[in-house]
Order: structure tokens, then C-alpha cells, then sequence
């Protein structure tokens, strides 16, 4: 077996994930500062959000859930893996494609599901228009997901994890074109989101060429093959809409107060940042190499591989959750107060991410934990616990809805996120060592922690020293720069010093 290597892959995934999240902020601030707060922006938000939606049911979520680990296996063992591919592509298309049509169809009813709040105003209308332009985007990338799941099985990460950094950057010029031109931003702005989704699959179609895998469409046949792979993905379909539904009953909440849908996106970019950078990329990494090591049964090589995950993520999440937690006001304030956003955005924006930032380690941990279950082929047993998930969300968001308002959404989301790492944590205890932790990550895990506490004191310090500054229009990202620099030695300088990690591990893998 060629071996994934885990932690170059990890830094290969995360750096073209960052470069995406980074123009991902710029396209959100851009977002803030021309629509602001409001109608046009809750009703990109809505429709953005439904192809988004469907997305993790039929393709980073259920669908590669089952495609991945039988790709792999089929890579491993030879086993035609050009052929079940392709078969899958073809059957992934046309579902896709009835999918496109009734949505097309039935956009008022979906709109009405998932923002019920808009329901008689005017950015119900929008929503509706909105949604039928960027809904195609979902045919396009879910077959780039597909293409990307070969690539990452064959060890192959950059195409894939560069393929998001596209929609960004046709995004972000879309919209500077539209504003330097005087046109209609919003408009530019959903158009351009089914065009970037042919863009990303060409991207990622052109690199599975070029890696000496030929998949095309072929007449799509109901095979032993494709039976079995429905049975993985149909669970895993499940578990990604109880997710889904987390998402849409938060949402439902938010459409009831004035901004408040506008105010937890901005604050799920913020969170979203480290949790693809590190989260989505380990599990990118993870279970692929799982699934072909479990192949050849190297359990050895699967709790390495499952220990280093974990090790990998917690020492880069850990702080960046604590960073959330302790300074989120300069942070929303310097990367989005400006134009149509103002200071009591920044306030309610910043509240909300300090709730998302306690709930991060547990969304990341889910990205390590899953892939257990996925290499498996096991999809029901998630299924079942993002059910527990679904009920401690909607209890939570729509009880606390009551009392507290629009930020219970958020609460909610954070208790389903620690909800779900239990229940994987105690639905894995059967598989034995190789869903266990290592001596390794159990003598670091609690030095990382102690790392994370001196990184929270020093940039609690920090912002109270640079708080005049961030005050002064010309000298704020020159605070906020020395604010992230504080941290960022303070947490790898007290991490190398007590043994939370090893820099030259970092370095080696680079030289990979």
C-alpha cells in the first residue's frame, strides 16, 4: 500500500483552505460593506445557503461519505476504480439534475421551509429569485466533489482543495467590477456562483486527467455495485440533513429578529476559518488513508494515523477557539465594520462568535471522529447520533429563543456540536485501540491546553494595551496584526518550551 502522508497532506489541504477562507473574508466583507445588514443580504444569504445545503447531502457529506472509503478499497485492490467511478458519476448527475428542476420549481416552498420569518415582507420575493439563479451551482460542484474524492484517495490533494479558492476570486472581482461600474452588486453577485461551480468542475476534472484516471459519463446502470453504494450513502444522506436541519431551525430562529441572519453569517465565516483550515482538511486527509489501510488490515497504521489526526487538530484548534472566546469584538470589528456594517453589528457579530468559538473543537473533533465509522462503510451509527444532535439543537434554539432572542441559535448549535463528539466518542468504544488516542497524544493533548491558557492571557493583555488603537481608522489592522502576533508567539513558544509539539515536525512535512 502507498501510504497517505498524513501531515503533508493535512498542511497541503490547509494551505489551499486558508487561501480560500482568506478570500472567503475578503468576499465577505466586500458582502457587509455593499449590501450591509438587511434585505439584499439576508436574501443572498438564504438562497446562497440552499445549493449549499443540498451540497452536503450529495457531495461532501453523504455522498463521498460512501464514495470515498469504496473508491479507496477498489484503488487498493484494483478493482476497476475508473468503472465504479464512472458509473457513479453518471447516476450522481442525473439525480442531480431531477433535483435542480423541482427546486427550480418549487423555490417558493423551499424558501418558505428554511426562512419562514420572511414570509410576507420583501426579502421573501428575493430570496425566491435569488435562489433559482445560484441553485444549478449545486450540479456543478457536487460531480467537483466527486471528481475530488478521486483525487484525494490517489494522495492528491492540491486540485481539490484549490477548486474553492475560484468561486472566491470570481466572486470578490464580480462584485469589484459591479461597484466600480455602478451595477446592480447583488445581482453580479448571485450570477456569478453557478458560473464559479463550472469553473471548480472543470478545475478538478482537468487534475484526474492529468493523474491517468479517465471518468466520463456513461448510461447510468442500477448495478450490485451502486445498490451498495446507495445503502452507504442513503444513512449518511440522513445524518447530513439532521445536520442540515441543526443549520435551517438555527436560521428559522434568526429570520424572526430584525439583522440577526445577517449577523450569524458573518460570524459562522469568522469560525468557519479555522475549523476548514484544520477541521475539513484532516478529515479530507483521514479517510481516504483510513479506509485503504483498514483495507490491508494495518491497524497499527490506522491509530497512528487516527492519533496524529487528532494531535494535528486539537494543537491548531485549541488556541484557535480560545482566540474566538477571549478577543471576538476587535476581530469582527477590523475584518468587517465598514460601509452598511456598524458598530452594533460588530457587537451582535462578536457575541456570536464567542458562542461558535466554545463549540470549534467539537465540530473539528466530528471531522476526526466520523471517518471511523466512514472507512468502514459504517454511515447508520452517525446517522443515529446526529439525531441525538438534531433534538439538544432544536430544544435548545427554540426554547432559549424565548428568553435570550436570536443569539439561542447559536447556543444551540455549540451544545449539538459537544453532543455529537459524545456520542461518537462512546459509538466508537467497540472498534478497540485503533479508535483509541495513543501515549502520544495523551501526553500532549494537556500541554496543548496549558499552551491555549498563557496564548488566552496574553491576548487578553494584548487588547486592552492596543484598545486605543483599534479606536484610530489608520492604525487598526496595524493592532489587530500585533494582536494575532502576540498570540501566535506567545502559544508556539510555550508550546515548543513545555512539549505541546515539535516545530521540526511541521518543517519535515513541508519538505515532503
Amino acid at each position: 500500500m502507498k501510504p497517505v502522508r498524513l501531515l503533508s497532506g493535512v498542511l497541503t489541504v490547509s494551505a489551499w483552505t486558508l487561501m480560500s477562507r482568506v478570500l472567503g473574508f475578503v468576499r465577505d466583507v466586500l458582502i457587509a460593506g455593499f449590501l450591509g445588514p438587511g434585505v439584499a443580504m439576508d436574501a443572498f444569504v438564504a438562497a446562497f445557503r440552499l445549493p449549499n445545503m443540498f451540497r452536503r447531502f450529495f457531495a461532501e457529506g453523504a455522498f463521498n461519505a460512501a464514495f470515498v472509503p469504496m473508491f479507496s478499497k477498489r484503488l487498493e485492490s484494483r478493482d476497476d476504480p475508473e468503472g465504479f467511478a464512472a458509473l457513479a458519476l453518471s447516476g450522481l448527475g442525473l439525480v442531480l439534475l431531477v433535483l435542480s428542476g423541482l427546486a427550480m420549481v418549487f423555490m417558493p416552498a423551499l424558501v418558505w421551509a428554511t426562512a419562514e420569518g420572511f414570509a410576507g415582507g420583501p426579502r421573501f420575493g428575493l430570496t425566491v429569485d435569488y435562489g433559482r439563479i445560484v441553485f444549478p451551482y449545486i450540479l456543478f460542484i457536487s460531480l467537483a466533489a466527486l471528481f475530488s474524492g478521486v483525487l484525494n484517495a490517489t494522495g492528491r490533494f492540491a486540485a481539490a482543495a484549490a477548486a474553492p479558492v475560484l468561486l472566491n476570486v470570481m466572486l470578490v472581482a464580480a462584485m469589484s467590477v459591479a461597484a466600480w461600474m455602478g451595477g446592480a452588486v447583488a445581482r453580479v453577485l448571485v450570477w456569478t456562483i453557478p458560473v464559479a461551480g463550472v469553473a471548480q468542475l472543470a478545475l478538478v476534472w482537468m487534475a484526474t486527467r492529468r493523474a491517468g484516471l479517465h471518468i466520463v459519463p456513461v448510461r447510468p446502470r442500477w448495478t450490485p455495485e451502486m445498490a451498495h453504494l446507495v445503502r452507504v450513502a442513503v444513512p449518511a444522506a440522513l445524518a447530513g440533513g439532521v445536520m442540515q436541519v441543526n443549520l435551517l431551525v438555527g436560521q428559522q430562529v434568526a429570520s424572526n429578529f430584525d439583522k440577526a441572519v445577517s449577523w450569524l453569517y458573518a460570524a459562522d465565516r469568522l469560525y468557519q476559518l479555522p475549523l476548514g483550515v484544520v477541521g475539513i482538511a484532516v478529515g479530507i486527509v483521514l479517510l481516504p488513508d483510513l479506509s485503504r489501510r483498514l483495507k490491508a488490515e494495518d491497524d497499527a497504521g490506522a491509530r497512528e494515523a487516527f492519533s496524529r489526526a487528532g494531535e494535528i487538530s486539537l494543537a491548531l484548534t485549541v488556541p484557535a477557539a480560545v482566540a474566538l472566546v477571549v478577543v471576538p469584538l476587535p476581530l469582527v470589528s477590523v475584518l468587517f465594520e465598514r460601509g452598511a456594517f456598524g458598530a452594533d453589528d460588530t457587537a451582535a457579530t462578536a457575541l456570536a462568535v464567542a458562542v461558535y468559538g466554545l463549540g470549534l473543537p467539537a465540530f473539528v473533533l466530528q471531522k476526526i471522529l466520523q471517518p471511523l465509522f466512514f472507512a468502514r462503510e459504517d454511515t447508520r451509527s452517525p446517522f443515529r447520533y446526529a439525531l441525538v444532535a438534531m433534538v439538544v439543537n432544536a430544544v435548545v434554539a427554540i426554547g432559549l429563543s424565548f428568553f435570550i432572542g436570536w443569539i439561542a441559535a447559536a447556543i444551540g448549535t455549540t451544545l449539538a456540536g459537544w453532543a455529537m463528539v459524545v456520542a461518537l466518542a462512546r459509538g466508537a468504544r467497540p472498534m478497540g485501540d485503533v479508535a483509541r488516542f495513543d501515549a502520544r497524544f495523551r501526553a500532549r493533548i494537556w500541554r496543548i491546553l496549558i499552551a491555549s491558557a498563557v496564548m488566552g492571557a496574553v491576548l487578553w493583555g494584548a487588547m486592552v494595551l492596543l484598545t486605543p488603537m483599534f479606536a484610530l481608522p489608520g492604525w487598526r489592522w496595524g493592532a489587530l496584526i500585533a494582536l494575532v502576533g502576540a498570540g501566535l508567539v506567545s502559544y508556539f513558544g510555550t508550546g515548543q518550551v513545555i512539549g505541546a509539539f515539535r516545530l521540526h515536525e511541521f518543517r519535515a512535512a513541508l519538505r515532503r
